[in-house]
């Protein structure tokens, strides 16, 4: 019989390398996967691997893919760092994207270019406000707030299809659930003609950086941290627990709104039905892939942009289903899963105690239950 027994020191080279490995160790069953479906693995890993870098055009719709996954992963990163479970980071992307659309559909053609950040901060506070809602149940009552966030999820979902299909569809729309397409001043900047990558790419850069600088250079990232994951001990050294669950709440949701924004505002250009893509959840893979850190959930994100556009090719061009996406990725996190207890557990076959039972049964039989009670003697009371 095999047991997880724990290690008594973690190995500080494969807490690293261990997203590497559970790397690898999807694309095999990737390949076998493939093979399987009677594809060639060599054509499959191509789409997913080298069809998302191999052109300069290429290259910038795996940033356009990779923004809103980096920055949503970043909030995410000060809620799980702070022991809060923010799994609801797609609602409060919804909710991000709603109020960001709605400042949008109030600009026309005399608007100037302020309505741009005037939409980004409208996403901000579509964010911060779905996630205060998780905790104020958190703070309050002792909500769970994973069970919160992800019902609240399926709200702003349906927030967002009652408003598309009823006051905020478009008249014009030939019936199609959507709003109107915005006016071009609400568009988010680009970086360069030709390209769809906007400032979105440049603000998630700048939000990598600001974060690491926050989570281990000063004081309150360090309270953070403390607040979460020890409360009793950051109420030692003064440090509030309470304000350690709001500020990763609002900072999550802040960062998913911002996502949100900047894709309705950006590569979508109006509200329909599809614009909850799945970026919420996945973030929750780019932020545990990339360790929590900054730099590593840069690398983590793109590497999550190619599998969203590897599915793409994967189906038009091989005439597989989309949802090898969704596939990949939940490999990718297993592996890791898999990988990570492997560093903190080792597998140990547990001894064979087969004649210590019968042992123990034996002695069990031949034992009374209770201490026999001696019989009185002759001629005593």
């Amino acid at each position: 019989m095999l047991k997880l027994e724990p290690r008594p020191e973690l190995s500080r080279f494969w807490s690293y390398a261990s997203p590497l490995l559970a790397l690898l160790i999807t694309v095999l069953i990737g390949v076998a996967l493939f093979a399987a479906l009677g594809k060639d693995p060599i054509k499959g890993l191509q789409v997913f691997f080298y069809e998302p870098i191999k052109s300069g055009y290429a290259i910038g719709e795996l940033m356009v893919k990779a923004t809103p996954l980096l920055i949503i992963a970043l909030g995410l990163a000060v809620c799980f760092r702070s022991n809060v479970w923010n799994i609801g980071a797609e609602g409060q992307f919804v909710c991000g994207a709603i109020a960001a659309g709605g400042v949008a559909l109030m600009a026309d053609k005399t608007t100037g270019g302020w309505i741009v950040a005037a939409i980004l901060l409208a996403g901000i506070a579509g964010g911060m406000v779905w996630a205060g809602i998780v905790a104020f149940l958190r703070d309050k009552f002792n909500a769970n707030e994973i069970l919160v966030s992800l019902m609240l999820v399926y709200v702003a979902t349906l927030m967002l299809s009652y408003l598309v299909f009823g006051p905020w569809k478009d008249p014009q729309g030939y019936n199609f659930p959507q709003t109107k397409t915005f006016e071009a001043v609400t568009q988010i900047p680009r970086l360069m003609k030709g390209s769809r990558v906007s400032i979105g790419l440049i603000i998630a850069l700048v939000g990598a950086g600001a974060l690491w600088v926050f989570l281990f250079r000063t004081r309150a990232g360090f309270a953070q941290q403390v607040g979460g994951l020890a409360p009793a001990a950051a109420r030692y050294a003064g440090f509030s627990a309470r304000r350690a669950v709001w500020i990763a709440l609002l900072t999550s949701g802040g960062a998913a709104g911002l996502a949100g924004a900047l894709e309705v505002a950006g590569p979508i250009g109006q509200l329909t039905p599809y614009v909850p893509a799945g970026y919420g959840f996945a973030a929750i893979i780019v932020a545990f892939v990339g360790r929590l850190h900054p730099v590593g959930m840069i690398f983590s994100a793109i590497l999550m942009s190619m599998f969203y556009i590897g599915g793409e090719l994967a189906q038009s061009r091989l005439g597989l289903p989309k949802s090898l996406t969704g596939v990949f990725q939940g490999l990718l996190l297993f592996t890791l899963l898999a990988c990570d207890t492997l560093i903190a557990y080792r597998i140990r076959r547990k001894a064979a105690t087969k004649a210590a039972a019968l042992t123990t049964s034996s002695l069990q039989v031949s034992t009374p239950l209770t201490a026999p009670v001696a019989r009185p003697k002759e001629g005593s009371l």
